[in-house]
């Protein structure tokens, strides 16, 4: 029996193509800051610690549900509680702006993954992005930014799409973007649990990125990746193993 062929590659952003440069902490504080400042050009004062509080409840509910309710939101929420209820939308975006003005310079580019998605899109791979993030514009700027946008069909945030991966739903979005079966796609990220497992549980395939990779042993026990790869510039002979596994 002949399956599919896989031609179509979903792909996680944060940890698979790209990493931080720097740690998160003092480039949160900074960026939080950058916040607060835009929001009292606009007479909004806010405290930047308890912007990070609500921040941190905010990621607490959405690890736990797998919706994302988006940073924009959780903004607005905590600006009505504080008695700014008519905060204009061009204020919010402009102080988020300001925030990811700061956040954005800290992710680069893995080495090898744009000569990894140049040579993938040369063998008539389709690629896509679905990416775990609070804000789609952020994810947008940053793609573009790097210069790869180009290389993909399109960019799925859960931001865009309300479900954070696991979430079964998100990757059905995902894969009705290309109008294909979970059976004819593979993804690949380097999350056990969001990536790995969500991927499988719909029946997709999925490939391990190991080299940013972050988990427990009991991680190692209950989820079991289709195929390891350390990291983007091994992918190819691993995709070529699948192929000729699935004739």
């Amino acid at each position: 029996m002949t399956l599919p062929r896989l031609r179509h590659l979903l792909f996680d952003l944060g940890g698979t193509l790209m990493h931080a440069h720097s740690e998160w902490g003092p480039i949160h504080e900074r960026a939080d800051k950058a916040l607060v400042r835009n929001l009292h050009e606009h007479k909004i004062a806010l405290d930047s610690r308890v912007f990070r509080k609500q921040l941190h409840e905010y990621y607490s509910q959405r690890d736990h549900d797998l919706v994302e309710t988006t940073y924009h939101l959780v903004l607005r929420e905590l600006l009505n509680e504080l008695g700014h209820g008519e905060v204009p939308e061009s204020v919010l975006r402009s102080a988020l702006d300001a925030l990811y003005s700061v956040t954005q310079p800290n992710w680069v580019l893995e080495v090898d993954t744009l000569a990894t998605l140049q040579q993938l899109q040369s063998e008539d791979f389709h690629l896509g992005i679905l990416s775990n993030a609070g804000d789609d514009k952020d994810v947008k700027e940053l793609i573009e930014g790097f210069g790869i946008r180009q290389l993909f069909d399109f960019v799925l945030t859960s931001a865009a799409c309300y479900y954070r991966k696991p979430h079964p739903r998100s990757f059905e979005l995902a894969l009705a973007q290309w109008n294909i079966a979970p059976a004819e796609a593979v993804m690949i990220g380097d999350s056990l649990e969001a990536d790995i497992l969500g991927a499988q549980n719909i029946g997709m395939l999925a490939v391990w990125i190991t080299r940013r990779a972050e988990f427990t042993e009991e991680d190692l026990q209950r989820i079991k990746p289709n195929f390891s790869v350390r990291k983007l510039s091994e992918l190819l002979p691993t995709l070529e193993r699948i192929s000729i596994g699935r004739v």
